[in-house]
């Protein structure tokens, strides 16, 4: 049947792509378990059974003493917090649909609106656990004091955003080589676990061990945010430019690889069958 056309003012539009990512955001957040509650108290538990294996292992070996002044947890779950925020968007940006999913067919749906939700709902999902983590540790434990707040939290969203630009140019090569791409996510998710840093502080590092964490966008937020969070720690061989350069390099090479990938995935696809 007819339907009058009805003209969409630029605010229009804003708002309906607005609720379409705040929509597809809900669904990844509860994709994860049918019960979002449930999803979000499975995240907490991931984030305090780590805290807990690397506060006893650093017991263990004692290596507290190596660390820079202040609360000893909250240096562990600084780093942990920033780590598991750029793995877990990583991990959630290359598992998102992609150009050939069923979801594509609808007609509001594109694959930046998928990877804007994907990365929205982890980032979500990672900031209200480290929230109700330190504020159980706060109230429980020991009063936590962070020296600037709004930088820390900056840093936050710096670790975030180069997860996002990492794993749009893993989502893009996806669709032509799945496996290769799962291996070297899983690969690169692994090597963070050393190679961010967050068991180490940069400024107590010998320049040669130095070189080979500088190269890790997430070791410098890491380090950035211990400065930002402790009034005795003073970051020199990091820097907050570093990981802005990556992630805005990333994300022009996923964007043109994600346009790249659905203009030819029907035809690549194709021929290779």
């Amino acid at each position: 049947m007819f339907r009058p056309a009805i003209r969409q003012s630029p605010v229009r539009t804003a708002f309906g792509l607005a609720e379409l990512i705040f929509h597809v955001a809900v669904r990844h957040v509860r994709k994860s378990h049918r019960n979002a509650l449930v999803g979000l108290l499975i995240n907490i538990l991931q984030t305090v059974m780590m805290v807990a294996v690397f506060w006893l292992m650093f017991t263990i070996l004692g290596m507290r003493r190596s660390t820079i002044r202040g609360d000893f947890l909250l240096y562990l779950m600084s780093g942990i917090f920033m780590f598991m925020t750029h793995t877990k968007t990583i991990v959630a940006i290359v598992g998102a649909d992609g150009p050939t999913s069923p979801m594509m067919k609808h007609a509001p749906m594109n694959t930046i609106v998928v990877i804007a939700a994907t990365a929205l709902g982890s980032l979500y999902t990672q900031i209200l656990s480290a929230a109700v983590v330190l504020y159980f540790y706060s109230a429980a434990f020991v009063p936590l004091t962070i020296e600037q707040p709004v930088g820390m939290m900056g840093m936050v969203l710096l670790s975030w955003g180069t997860g996002v630009a990492i794993g749009m140019m893993l989502l893009a090569a996806k669709p032509w080589a799945p496996d290769a791409i799962s291996m070297i996510t899983t690969i690169y998710q692994r090597a963070n676990m050393i190679a961010s840093g967050k068991m180490f502080v940069a400024n107590a590092m010998p320049s040669f061990v130095l070189r080979m964490f500088d190269w890790n966008p997430l070791f410098h937020t890491i380090d950035q945010a211990r400065g930002f969070i402790f009034l005795n720690y003073h970051p020199h061989y990091s820097s907050i430019s570093y990981p802005v350069k990556v992630m805005i390099i990333c994300a022009m090479i996923g964007l043109m690889g994600e346009f790249y990938t659905r203009k030819h995935a029907s035809v690549s696809w194709g021929a290779k069958g």
